[in-house]
């Protein structure tokens, strides 16, 4: 065990003691049953027409624990090729779910075994990584805990959050890349269909795709999730941003929660009732509910437009009203979460080995993304040796912001520009347009790991690249 993962237990141990529960960590386990997981087709009812998506079966009885056996079977049941990749998890590179850099698609009928020791705990989520299936909404939540059992009385609830478009997101892609999109200074985005759906100017892009529905647990706010809650309890809500190219504001209304943990790992609590949650990333906020009957909506704004997403939460009898899924567009989000956010991991006092610098390039009218100026993915941007402590520099040179996602490692965000910060540990971090933002972390988990954008058309326009260990094949 790292000295990183070491200091991960430690903490979840002091979470524990923290939150008034007794628990013992299990031993790690070398033997446990696989649970069967199937990725097929299915369909969705979405503004009263019939949408064909993807979708992972078997998600919701995989039970996940920390210092256990992670073991699924994955079976292709598309008429396609696919692989599922555990982000917020740290597996060997072999079991990441990544083409080209963790091994061969599953090809359809066919299946594949993933069986490693699980060293993370919190909210995480499983998605493809090949194509655009993510955007066929391939992806489920995928929730550890420390000891298989929630450690705490209170409520909880998962939500999974999706960008959704009725048109063919290759063809999406194949128009921006023909210089069709917004980055040939048009007015609109790819999917120009939409009226009222106007552009930022192209020196700041907020967003390039239009959709047309804003998903919570599948379902749009025309017929949305009624989560009964119990009066004057306390829920735990577990925020997936599983949108393929949408930021988003989770809106609490007259709510007011503690933000406990980002990305899976715990921070200072964080008093509030909106909280951004870019692309991939994940929030997980603890409400006290009111002691009365009553009917409250917790809102996800899309950043730029007008769409949003949301469940209610009721409470006994209480009135549920009917809400729009136009809202008031989201403001643009910076950085100013990070920044305020304190981690509760206290990692070893180890020395920088080196600064890497990335920059964020590409981006024009041929929608060409890239890093250092590279847009033919997998190229390794730099080697690390095991052991190193690293520090990532990453400056956007592009118009819009992007998502950096890091698979196989967590990495501590510690400086905001030229500011050094405490911030919080994570496996994504958002880099506006001209920001830059330093990431850390430890090289202990050897391979040739992916690290891209996690805006799906940007990575597959080329912002994507890798990080290879000086031993790895």
């Amino acid at each position: 065990m790292t000295r990183f993962h070491k200091s991960l237990r430690a903490l979840n141990r002091r979470q524990v003691l923290s939150l008034g529960a007794a628990a013992a960590f299990p031993a790690p386990s070398a033997l446990a049953a696989s649970h069967r997981l199937v990725a097929a087709n299915r369909t969705l009812d979405i503004k009263g027409k019939a949408a064909r998506v993807m979708g992972i079966e078997g998600w919701r009885t995989l039970q996940a624990a920390y210092g256990e056996r992670f073991s699924v079977i994955v079976e292709n049941r598309l008429s396609e090729e696919t692989m599922l990749h555990w982000h917020g998890l740290t597996p060997p590179v072999e079991m990441d779910g990544v083409p080209m850099l963790s091994g061969p698609p599953i090809k359809p009928g066919d299946s594949a075994n993933y069986a490693f020791l699980n060293l993370r705990t919190g909210t995480h989520w499983m998605h493809s990584h090949v194509g655009l299936q993510e955007q066929h909404l391939l992806a489920a939540p995928l929730i550890v805990r420390e000891n298989g059992e929630p450690l705490v009385d209170e409520q909880e609830h998962i939500i999974l959050l999706h960008d959704f478009t009725f048109r063919d997101p290759q063809e999406i892609l194949s128009e921006l890349q023909g210089g069709g999109g917004a980055h040939a200074n048009h007015a609109q985005p790819a999917t120009g269909e939409h009226e009222g759906h106007d552009m930022q100017p192209q020196s700041t892009m907020i967003y390039d795709i239009a959709y047309d529905a804003m998903l919570a647990n599948d379902r749009t706010l025309d017929d949305p999730e009624v989560v009964q809650v119990e009066k004057g309890g306390r829920l735990r809500l577990r925020i997936i941003n599983a949108a393929a190219a949408s930021n988003l504001w989770i809106d609490l209304g007259e709510l007011e929660g503690q933000l406990i943990a980002v990305d899976g790992n715990a921070v200072q609590p964080l008093k509030g009732s909106l909280f951004p949650l870019a692309v991939a990333q994940r929030a997980d906020i603890r409400l006290s509910l009111p002691n009365t009957a009553g009917a409250w909506p917790v809102v996800f704004q899309s950043e730029g437009t007008a769409l949003r997403a949301g469940v209610i939460l009721r409470a006994g009898n209480g009135n549920v009203s009917k809400l729009s899924d136009q809202g008031t567009a989201g403001d643009e989000i910076g950085v100013g979460l990070e920044t305020r956010l304190t981690s509760l991991i206290t990692l070893p006092d180890n020395p920088v080995s080196r600064t890497e610098m990335v920059m964020l390039t590409g981006g024009g009218s041929d929608y060409v993304w890239g890093l250092n100026g590279k847009s033919s993915m997998h190229d390794v941007l730099f080697t690390v040796r095991e052991g190193e402590r690293i520090e990532v520099m990453m400056h956007n040179m592009t118009s819009m912001a992007h998502p950096m996602h890091l698979h196989g490692h967590y990495f501590k965000v510690v400086a905001i520009g030229s500011k050094r910060i405490n911030g919080a540990v994570r496996d994504t971090v958002l880099v506006p347009v001209g920001e830059t933002v330093t990431i850390q972390f430890d090289a202990d988990n050897p391979g040739t790991w992916a690290f891209h954008c996690h805006h799906l058309y940007h990575m597959n326009s080329g912002m994507m690249g890798a990080i290879a260990y000086s031993n790895a094949a």
